[in-house]
């Protein structure tokens, strides 16, 4: 029986690692929208595990493969989980808190990550990678990134909804900011944050 070559391991490390953080991230906006008031993600059957119910032909498959070749390493996102805003209990202030909720929880799945380190360290060091990655690029203020509806909230609604029509020219935005290399600081950032948590990040 042939075995995997190292190569192949490494990449479906990456999926698992990748599809875990996306689908946990996009889970965590859909509970805390229900939690807070809104059930659509409930109703459309998104606030569930089940990968392919999350996957988004951009942030699944695109930005990864564009990432892996321009940042050495891929991340994304996966299918924006539905909120209906005008269903939660206080509109503005839950909005950031939905925001906020898929970051989060990817740093709480990198610090678990950091400590499990030992135990696998080529698994979890991905594993810290990709999700301080995934938290920190969503943060980006570029609707429809978490860090834009995070702006949004502290804006006036009038001032609100105009910054949000940027929606529709987001993801154009941020390929032409990969491909300029304007965001490579982020990778840095990440990097650097990982070896504070892990020490030293090797991904060969």
């Amino acid at each position: 029986m042939q075995t995997m070559t190292p190569d192949i391991l490494l990449t479906l490390q990456w999926i698992f690692v990748l599809a875990t953080a996306v689908i946990l991230h996009e889970y965590a906006h859909g509970w805390a929208a229900l939690k807070l008031g809104d059930p659509t993600a409930k109703l459309l059957g998104r606030l569930t595990l089940n990968p392919f119910k999350h996957i988004d032909p951009v942030g699944t498959i695109l930005i990864p493969i564009i990432t892996k070749l321009t940042l050495g390493f891929p991340f994304g996102w996966a299918k924006p989980v539905p909120v209906n805003f005008s269903q939660l209990h206080n509109p503005k202030r839950d909005m950031i808190l939905v925001a906020a909720a898929g970051p989060a929880v990817n740093i709480v799945l990198a610090i678990i990550a950091s400590f499990l380190f030992p135990l696998a360290p080529k698994i979890f060091g991905l594993a810290v990678v990709v999700n301080l990655m995934l938290a920190v690029f969503n943060m980006v203020p570029i609707p429809p990134l978490d860090g834009s509806r995070i702006v949004a909230g502290f804006l006036p609604v009038r001032l609100a909804r105009k910054y949000l029509y940027l929606e529709p020219f987001g993801f154009i935005i941020v390929i032409v900011l990969l491909q300029l290399n304007a965001l490579d600081f982020l990778g840095s950032f990440v990097l650097a944050i990982a070896k504070v948590l892990i020490g030293q990040v090797s991904f060969s």
